[in-house]
């Protein structure tokens, strides 16, 4: 019997106004994975992430969430206020105050060691998400929440960054659910990835799912090298009922729906 889901959405439509976002849109998210959504601008990633944190109310299906779920959330952009003097550390007490003890402790952890005294302001920006992620691992969640965690960073920030979220998931089994638009670096560091526009065109593992004709439909032909750029060879197992290495992509032309059925 398959276990119950940290968190999972069953065939969940979204509208914002009168316009249908998502429609019939199936995911799940198990302890210790990592899972990637792709998708082109406007494809309604960002909306999926805001209607698995409740943030959204769906239209059609259901979110269903593991009782007493923890969830830490790296928003996509952070606007900062650069005449606002407030230090690294007071920004982690923010709303709420934690202990110098737990403060140090995930400034360590993200590799900001030695940045509590740094004002926000004058972080750059591989620094700034290092923070923010620090931020979300401070109530241990079971789910990190990341809301393209990339955007404007180089590619070698992005390999960083991607590289410490699969330590962090190695370390502590916290399950990873990503939005992405590029295609540089975040594929590899995937167990599964699920290409959206609007509904799930296709979902498998990274090195089935670039092949997909329906990923290259959406992002076209010139993507054979994006896996290289950074690939973790996997030498130990995660807990979850996925095999994520299965070699069976599931597909869905461009005027098909997806089956909506939970992933298991």
């Amino acid at each position: 019997m398959t276990a119950p889901a940290l968190i999972e959405a069953r065939h969940i439509c979204v509208r914002l106004g009168a316009t249908e976002v998502l429609h019939d849109v199936s995911i799940r998210v198990d302890r210790a994975e990592i899972v990637t959504i792709l998708g082109p601008n406007g494809s309604g990633k960002s909306t999926l992430l805001r209607a698995l944190l409740g943030i959204l109310p769906v239209a059609g299906g259901q979110v269903l969430r593991a009782v007493g779920l923890r969830v830490g959330y790296v928003p996509q952009r952070l606007q900062i206020d650069r005449s606002m003097p407030i230090t690294v550390r007071r920004f982690l007490s923010l709303p709420v105050r934690v202990s110098d003890a737990d403060a140090a402790a995930v400034l360590q952890r993200v590799g900001m060691g030695d940045g509590g005294g740094l004002q926000l302001a004058a972080l750059s920006g591989g620094q700034l998400q290092r923070v923010l992620l620090a931020r979300a691992l401070l109530g241990s969640p079971q789910v990190l929440m990341l809301d393209e965690p990339t955007q404007g960073l180089d590619q070698p920030g992005e390999a960083g960054f991607y590289r410490l979220i699969e330590e962090v998931r190695a370390e502590t089994g916290v399950a990873v659910l990503m939005v992405s638009h590029d295609l540089h670096v975040v594929m590899a560091a995937s167990d599964r990835v699920l290409c959206l526009n609007g509904h799930i065109c296709c979902e498998g593992s990274p090195q089935v799912v670039s092949s997909a004709p329906a990923y290259r439909a959406l992002f076209g032909l010139g993507t054979g090298g994006t896996l290289a750029l950074y690939r973790h060879e996997h030498d130990h197992d995660h807990a979850g009922p996925h095999d994520h290495h299965d070699p069976h992509a599931h597909s869905h032309g461009a005027n098909d729906h997806h089956d909506g059925h939970p992933h298991a």
